[in-house]
């Protein structure tokens, strides 16, 4: 894999990032009308699914033809194929296994882990793209990676390598931030990669050791896993002197990055073809650009396994303006997930808001919090929340301010079970990401 790296600072593959719209359409209608074509050839639970559907390859001839015709796909309808049927990769798989080059796996934060069915040369294509925004962030050949040895959706060492990059193998896994402070400040890396645990972890840290220094080699760092907050942000680029950028997931066919203006995450729609909808049980409509939708996305690049009209449950706002970094392609901002809202005796209660009441206070500045529930509509809003204990000389005081900030925020006078930071991120189901919304 190569990148035009002598055309400019701000883009790996200039041609690509900065495709005018309409190439970028035509190359996306080209590709689906291939895609429909090999999917219902080769993967028994399309071929299911369409022909229940009444719909056939030769009925798709444009891209309004393609959101007219195809069904959506759910996560739920590819586990009852393959609680059904046996078969591991759910129908999906359009090539035989011996073909394979690797099986990577979703962190399963809302449920068991999803494969996914890889066919690659050089690197994983979902690394592939990653490395435009790598490049983005100032990653350059030469330039130190610390990498963590264990990732989902396949490793990064690959995609780090075809950039140029060297790396560094140093276990950055919870629990271990103060080894990789003292990695930072043994190798002098240019790139670190955290989830949003870590970032909890390290904040501890800060009030022992000074990040600032031991950062001060790193041109940037990225995390994924949860939102950050907007204090949260500001204090890691004044107290730590780092600029982070955050990802996400693209529905699952890929990862989505802030580039250097930190306004959206960009979809590399090279990659995927994103829509965004609301659906009910009438059917399904267009969101408005820039209204909140659920992202539906379909897999371009991935020949293997790939996702077709698949529905993320992610609610977005997706806006197809050009970004301030010149890049051409989508961007768009995540509000939730559609299971997290919810009803307290019919009042509507939503994370923003808990989220904004939890980081203005002090001692729970990092936002670590759970709203605890077994149904969507509940009687009363239990909260599991944890606090720093460095700054927290009284945890009942502390509850009632808090109790009056989500209060005065969502209208509903919340159940708060108080609990230290590190206690409450050790409950943690997946090691990737920490659940807001959990049965108990």
């Amino acid at each position: 894999m190569g990148g035009d790296r002598d055309t400019g600072d701000r883009y790996f593959e200039p041609r690509v990032e900065t495709m005018p719209r309409e190439e970028l359409c035509a190359r996306q209608e080209e590709r689906v009308l291939e895609l429909v074509e090999y999917a219902y050839g080769n993967s028994p639970f399309y071929r299911e699914l369409w022909d229940e559907h009444g719909t056939h390859p030769r009925d798709i001839r444009s891209l309004e033809d393609f959101r007219e015709r195809v069904p959506f796909v759910t996560k739920d309808m590819v586990r009852a194929y393959r609680a059904r049927t046996g078969d591991p990769f759910g129908g999906l798989l359009c090539v035989p296994v011996e073909e394979l080059t690797s099986v990577s796996s979703s962190s399963g934060t809302t449920g068991d882990p999803e494969f996914f069915a890889e066919i690659w040369q050089d690197a994983p294509p979902l690394v592939t793209a990653q490395v435009r925004d790598l490049w983005e962030l100032g990653l350059r050949p030469g330039d130190r990676v610390l990498s963590p040895p264990g990732t989902f959706r396949n490793l990064m060492d690959p995609g780090y390598q075809a950039l140029g990059a060297v790396v560094i193998e140093v276990d950055t896994w919870l629990g271990k931030m103060h080894e990789v402070v003292e990695a930072l400040r043994t190798y002098r890396p240019a790139y670190l990669q955290m989830m949003y645990p870590q970032m909890v972890e390290l904040e501890h840290l800060a009030e022992k050791t000074d990040l600032k220094e031991a950062f001060s080699s790193l041109k940037g760092a990225s995390c994924a896993g949860q939102p950050l907050s907007r204090k949260m942000r500001e204090r890691i680029r004044e107290d730590w002197g780092i600029d982070v950028y955050e990802y996400t997931s693209a529905a699952d066919t890929g990862t989505a990055w802030e580039c250097r203006e930190h306004d959206g995450f960009h979809l590399w729609e090279d990659t995927v073809f994103a829509e965004c909808v609301e659906v009910d049980e009438h059917g399904w409509r267009d969101v408005p650009e820039s209204d909140l939708g659920e992202l539906v996305a379909t897999d371009l690049d991935n020949r293997a396994a790939p996702l077709i009209r698949y529905r993320s449950e992610d609610l977005v706002r997706l806006s197809r303006d050009r970004c301030g970094c010149g890049r051409t392609h989508a961007r768009m901002w995540v509000a939730g997930r559609r299971g997290d809202e919810t009803l307290v005796q019919g009042r509507s209660v939503v994370l923003r808001d808990v989220w904004q009441a939890v980081e203005d206070q002090p001692e729970t500045v990092a936002g670590v919090f759970q709203i605890v529930r077994d149904r969507r509509e509940v009687d009363e809003l239990r909260l599991r929340v944890g606090y720093d204990p460095a700054l927290t000389a009284d945890v009942d005081a502390l509850a009632g301010r808090l109790g009056e900030a989500v209060h005065e925020r969502t209208g509903v006078k919340p159940v708060l079970d108080m609990r230290p930071e590190e206690d409450l991120l050790k409950t943690m189901t997946s090691v990737a990401k920490f659940p807001r919304v959990v049965k108990s």
